[in-house]
């Protein structure tokens, strides 16, 4: 068979075929290295075969790690919604796909990975600032949507972290409303409000800071 063409057997096979080569692709250079050519190539397959079987890249990787959702359906709701709720949403709609059985598995899994190998984390890094966050912060047009997608990123990973492979028992038990209460507002902040003002530069001027201190003892004096 030559190898722009179908592998020999069922579309469930060759299907199959891609996506181990895609699980290889994504582990070796991570999602953002990875391409649909490379997978192709990888699985021996004609890159229209995989454009055939999946929607794109976040569909194939969605499909390795055998999540339950179409991930950028997901994002397109999450922007279809009120805005002014957006955080609240985002943060329900990653725990109900976090608390799915047959997705924890394969998420927990690669991100144990990333505690033990940092490297091993990339790709669930890259997937949720690529196809999760960036694509919002982009929508909502907030000033430095790059730096608010992976303050986004890390405030997400940081309570999957906490909540389902290192468990915190105050946070791995709390209801998905006491979660979305105190983390969605602070989502709301990064991908919708406001950019906070900077701090004035600190200009090494202490003199308020010497009036409220008692002066020092002068050991010249004597006792």
């Amino acid at each position: 068979m030559s190898a722009r063409g179908r592998r020999p057997g069922s579309a469930e096979a060759t299907r199959e075929a891609i996506l181990a080569a895609a699980r290889l692709e994504f582990a070796q250079k991570g999602y953002d290295g990875a391409s649909l050519r490379g997978i192709a190539r990888a699985a021996a397959v004609d890159p229209a075969l995989v454009h055939h079987y999946f929607a794109g890249k976040a569909d194939v990787f969605g499909q390795a790690l055998a999540l339950p959702v179409n991930i950028p359906e997901q994002v397109r709701a999450l922007l279809g919604g009120p805005w002014d709720r957006l955080g609240d949403a985002v943060i329900r709609t990653f725990l109900s796909i976090w608390d799915r059985p047959e997705a924890s598995v394969r998420l927990q899994a690669v991100l144990r990975a990333s505690v033990a190998t940092p490297a091993a984390g990339h790709q669930l890094r890259e997937f949720i600032l690529r196809e999760v966050v960036e694509p919002i912060t982009r929508h909502t047009g907030v000033p430095e949507p790059q730096l608010r997608a992976a303050a986004a990123a890390a405030q997400l990973l940081g309570i999957a972290l906490l909540r389902y492979v290192v468990p915190h028992p105050p946070l791995a038990g709390a209801s998905h409303d006491a979660i979305a209460a105190l983390v969605g507002p602070t989502l709301q902040r990064y991908l919708v409000g406001e950019q906070p003002t900077a701090a004035p530069p600190d200009t090494g001027d202490t003199g308020a800071l010497r009036a409220d201190r008692p002066p020092a003892h002068d050991s010249s004096h004597g006792e």
